[in-house]
This record gives C-alpha cells, sequence and structure tokens, in this order.
C-alpha cells in the first residue's frame, strides 16, 4: 500500500508551477491534467511515491527545460531525478535547436527511435511511469478520434501526423507487452481502437 506524504504535495505545486503556461496539444486543458492523470495511473499499476511524483514531473526537463534536474534531485531525490531522466526523450533546449533548423520531423523520428530502444532495457520503476504517461497520452488521442467535431483532425497536432503517431504508438504497445508491463493489455487495447477509427492498419510497426 503506497501511503503519500507532503512530498507528493510539494510535487504537484512543483509541476504546476514549471507547467503554468503550458496546455495540452491543440487545447485549452492546463498540462497539469496530463501529469496529474499520469501520477493517478502509476499508483494505480501499484506505483510507489517516488514513482508517482516522476510522474508528476516526467516532463519537466523537456518542456521546461535542463535547469530543473538540480532542483528537481535536491527536493525529491535520486530515485525520482533518474525515473524523470528515464522518461525524458528530448529537451527543451534541443527540440528549439532543431525546429530553428526546419529539421522537426527527422529530429523527432530519431528521438523516438532511440527511446523506444531505450525502453527495452530501462529499469522497472522507469517503465512503469513511462508506461503510464504513453497510456494517458493514447488515451487522450482516442477520447479526441471519438468525438465528432475533432476525429482524425487530432492527429494535426502532432509532428509525425497520423501515420508516424500509429506507428509509434503500436511500437510502444509491443514493447510493453514484451516486457510485461502493467498497463501493456490496457495500452494494446486504446491503440488498437486508436487504428481502428484512424482506418490504419494496426499491424504496421514502426521502421
Amino acid at each position: 500500500m503506497t501511503t503519500l506524504t507532503q512530498l507528493f504535495s510539494t510535487a504537484v505545486d512543483y509541476a504546476r508551477t514549471a507547467h503554468a503556461s503550458q496546455f495540452r496539444k491543440g487545447t485549452n486543458i492546463p498540462y497539469l491534467y496530463h501529469l496529474l492523470g499520469v501520477a493517478s495511473l502509476v499508483l494505480e499499476y501499484a506505483g510507489n511515491q517516488d514513482q508517482a511524483i516522476a510522474g508528476l514531473l516526467h516532463d519537466v526537463l523537456e518542456d521546461c527545460g535542463t535547469e530543473h534536474e538540480h532542483p528537481i534531485r535536491a527536493q525529491f531525490g535520486e530515485a525520482v531525478i533518474a525515473i524523470v531522466l528515464d522518461c525524458t526523450d528530448g529537451t527543451l533546449e534541443g527540440k528549439a535547436d532543431a525546429a530553428s533548423a526546419g529539421t522537426a520531423i527527422d529530429h523527432w523520428r530519431r528521438r523516438k527511435l532511440a527511446y523506444l530502444a531505450h525502453l527495452t532495457h530501462v529499469q522497472d520503476s522507469s517503465l512503469l511511469v513511462s508506461g503510464s504517461d504513453k497510456l494517458h497520452n493514447a488515451r487522450a488521442i482516442l477520447n479526441d478520434l471519438e468525438d465528432p467535431r475533432i476525429g482524425p483532425a487530432v492527429f494535426e497536432r502532432f509532428t509525425a501526423k497520423r501515420e508516424g503517431t500509429l506507428r509509434y504508438y503500436h511500437t510502444l504497445s509491443e514493447i510493453l507487452n514484451r516486457r510485461q508491463a502493467p498497463m501493456a493489455s490496457a495500452l494494446e487495447t486504446a491503440v488498437a481502437r486508436m487504428h481502428d477509427l484512424a482506418h490504419a492498419d494496426a499491424r504496421i510497426g514502426l521502421a
């Protein structure tokens, strides 16, 4: 049984402040919604407090800057920052450099291929947080696909558009299944439904 302490509340405030000006892609939903959702899934799949805190903070380095690494380590400990680093597939600075060079899709592809390889051997403690993140994202995409006001247009929010996004999530599902991650079945169900609604071949993989 996981007991949450004041440190978890401190992490909520840290995440809220760090992501204060950010919203989910293509929406007016505060980004904190996603972070709370990931932390909730971590707890649902029997994660401990460090993993739940890492769920709250997993996008800070990627979306807010690498200067947050030291404060996170100092406030929340080595176990938390190790998971956050494992869940980071690119930095704010790196994305900005790629965008300015006009190579966003190539940069995305390199990052995702590297991250998929990383997930094949990452520690189970980090895999739980990463898998919870991907499941929450997949369900958000699925919700929009099922919304007649949005539908397949949801993929226009993403660098890789429809085909690349579906391939990425299909490959994520395969990896989590092979590693017997606790959310693997739920992600597989969400991804299969995503493919059905997008009229895509569910057997394609990231080449």
